[in-house]
């Protein structure tokens, strides 16, 4: 607003100043409006009357598109993104809110890993459960804080607010998504490497479950973004891992 007054109380203003200070007003706001946009989001989440509209979903290939989609995110501070799954990876979720959870952690790595260096996504089965985690190089987080970050508007340094664009709603968004999936979502943090884990049931324990079927076992797959983009949405009535279309 203050921007906004003084380019209206000065219409004799400079035109190159005039066009620093409409620019600068412009891209305040922008901010705003996502910020507003994020507030309402966070708002529905906590309603809890969210509908989830499920589908077998092939986390491996989400994740690699994700990867192959991230250059614009990671090309400011020159990182990079590489990919290591298992085969076939497939969850009983919401496609669009899961691919939600994993830009906003993709793109909080990004936001505070040092230049030059690669974040790291993995995923793998355990136990019936898949296990994302996503690693970057960066300031560690104070043990102390890791059990507040996924609080609403929290922020482990305010100071770096303006530097990376967040109001700490981001990682609270994409706890409750992970909770509506009945998943759970942690960080680690130490000298070397922050990580952030999400844990999801995986299709196998779905179907063992209701079928008793066993688990099938996944071959390795490891994928550095820039490949061309894939389609992670497993066709209707086929439930198989592999079926997937990467036309």
């Amino acid at each position: 607003i203050a921007y906004l007054t003084m380019l209206d109380e000065q219409p004799d203003m400079e035109k190159e100043e005039r066009a620093k200070y409409t620019h600068i007003a412009l891209e305040k706001s922008i901010r705003l409006g996502e910020l507003i946009s994020e507030f309402f989001e966070i708002t529905r989440f906590n309603l809890q009357n969210i509908v989830l509209e499920k589908e077998q979903v092939d986390l491996s290939l989400m994740l690699e598109q994700l990867a192959d989609e991230s250059y614009g995110v990671l090309s400011n501070k020159s990182l990079t993104c590489s990919v290591h799954t298992d085969e076939g990876l497939v969850v009983d979720g919401d496609p669009d809110k899961l691919a939600r959870v994993f830009d906003n952690l993709l793109r909080n790595a990004s936001a505070y890993s040092y230049p030059g260096t690669n974040i790291d996504i993995q995923a793998r089965e355990e136990d019936n459960m898949i296990v994302i985690a996503f690693s970057n190089q960066g300031d560690p987080i104070p043990q102390q804080k890791l059990n507040s970050i996924f609080e609403k508007f929290y922020r482990v340094d305010n100071s770096r607010s303006t530097g990376t664009g967040g109001a700490g709603l981001g990682l609270a968004i994409a706890k409750a998504i992970v909770e509506l999936h009945d998943g759970q979502i942690m960080a680690k943090s130490d000298d070397l490497h922050t990580q952030f884990i999400v844990t999801l049931p995986s299709e196998n324990e779905l179907e063992e479950n209701e079928e008793g079927r066993k688990n099938e076992i996944h071959t390795h797959r490891r994928h550095t973004f820039g490949g061309r983009p894939v389609h992670w949405k497993l066709p209707k009535g086929k439930a198989g891992k592999g079926d997937m279309d990467q036309s």
